[in-house]
């Protein structure tokens, strides 16, 4: 039984007990709130929280007439955290090449700024990308969140997309996979796929949680194929799909519900 519920004298599904006044006019109704995240209408939601799948700090909540405070307390729905403050953004860039993930540049490059310039919150950039390399840059005012997806400990994964010169080696995939000695450490990478091969050039998918500095574009060129463009096309869960450059996109409910259950949140 939740606090909420021990509170309200709740027992069990569909009853809704009286309270205390305080208890009914503090904190924002739970439906409205998730409704609010995208989940649906707040019929939706009361069907959400009718079939105990919605958690309040962790207790499952029966009572549709709930109320809550999104800023002190989490909300799961079928145990993936939903994002309750509506102050918090969550935003995915095609970062174009040729731009400095960064917020300003001293000499004048373009930066984020550029694409996200005019937004009022101050947005940290997850990880980093290279000046020249392209793709997918996930943006938040949630610096919990920024914080642990840029953390090695938690190992996100990333997808890129690289243009090597060919042809290719066979076995390169096992290699990569069984690890390469790097003047700082060994990497190995998850996954690694030749997506086209044409003559003198070739197209490879390469995935790892690794986040050191250049690392796909030093791991590639240590194998013999020094990468001519590279785009990152995913972060975990989020893709990069069909988003074109300089482009921004909020992420959905699900994905962010995914991001915070990668680093334990």
């Amino acid at each position: 039984m939740s606090k909420l519920e021990t509170k309200t004298g709740q027992t069990g599904p569909g009853q809704t007990g009286p309270g205390t006044e305080h208890e009914r006019e503090a904190g924002v109704r739970l439906q409205k709130i998730l409704a609010a995240a995208g989940l649906g209408s707040r019929r939706h939601c009361e069907e959400l929280i009718g079939e105990g799948r919605v958690e309040v700090d962790g207790e499952v909540i029966w009572r549709f007439g709930a109320r809550v405070d999104p800023t002190l307390q989490i909300i799961r729905v079928d145990g993936r955290r939903i994002p309750a403050r509506q102050d918090l953004v969550y935003l995915a860039l095609n970062k174009p090449p040729g731009v400095l993930a960064a917020m300003t540049d001293p000499r004048g490059r373009r930066t984020l700024a550029d694409f996200v310039g005019d937004r009022q919150e101050r947005l940290f950039h997850v990880g980093r990308l290279d000046y020249e390399t392209e793709g997918l840059l996930l943006l938040t005012n949630d610096g919990e969140l920024a914080h642990r997806l840029a953390h090695p400990r938690y190992g996100m994964v990333k997808t890129y997309l690289a243009d090597v010169p060919g042809p290719l080696p066979r076995g390169l995939g096992r290699r990569l996979q069984n690890g390469i000695m790097l003047d700082d450490g060994i990497v190995m990478v998850d996954r690694f796929r030749v997506v086209d091969q044409a003559g003198a050039r070739a197209l490879v998918e390469v995935t790892l949680h690794e986040g050191r500095k250049h690392i796909v574009r030093r791991l590639l060129a240590e194998v013999g194929h020094p990468v001519s463009r590279l785009v990152r096309t995913s972060v975990g869960v989020v893709r990069l799909g069909s988003l074109k450059p300089g482009a921004v996109r909020a992420l959905t409910t699900a994905e962010i519900g995914e991001l915070y259950f990668a680093v334990g949140l």
